[in-house]
């Protein structure tokens, strides 16, 4: 997962400083292929309640998502709580709007959205929030590569916690 928010968070930065940070993922993309062929590089699609699929296409086909050479693909829902089922048709959505090689897929973090995204459309901590599908690279589903749990259960989103940090209520709270 190549920098998450990275992309998504974009639009805050002056048109300079995108091109800047597009041309430094397209780059990280190529030098991690390069040095691995092997190595599996998905950049950031952000999450199903943020930008629009062709919106976020069109930043990620700048950032050098939709070049063999750099990228397998995009993820989303990374420290975010939208059910799979919508990240699902999301992600499919970016996809088709990329373009890009054939073979280009999807990870979904499913680290925390057992319960969906809260009503109110809070992001730090929320009550309520479960563990999603156990991580896995057998999803059954077309263009979908993975469900991994990115975000770890129980890190701290900084309001339960410090930010970053381990918090075991919040990870208990997660496991019931």
């Amino acid at each position: 997962m190549l920098e998450p928010d990275s992309v998504a968070q974009s639009a805050c930065l002056s048109a300079g400083g995108r091109a800047d940070r597009f041309a430094s993922l397209a780059r990280a993309g190529r030098v991690m292929k390069d040095a691995d062929p092997a190595a599996r590089v998905h950049y950031d699609a952000g999450h199903s309640g943020w930008h629009a699929p062709a919106q976020q296409a069109g930043r990620l086909k700048q950032a050098g998502a939709a070049s063999a050479d750099s990228s397998d693909g995009v993820f989303s829902n990374v420290s975010n709580f939208h059910t799979t089922a919508d990240e699902v048709g999301y992600d499919r959505a970016v996809l088709d709007a990329l373009g890009g090689p054939a073979g280009l897929g999807a990870v979904i973090d499913t680290s925390r959205n057992g319960n969906g995204a809260p009503a109110d459309g809070e992001w730090c901590d929320p009550g309520g929030r479960r563990l999603g599908r156990a991580p896995t690279l057998t999803t059954g589903m077309g263009r979908i590569d993975a469900y991994l749990w990115v975000k770890l259960p129980g890190e701290s989103d900084g309001c339960r916690g410090e930010p970053g940090t381990f918090t075991p209520s919040y990870a208990y709270d997660l496991a019931r």
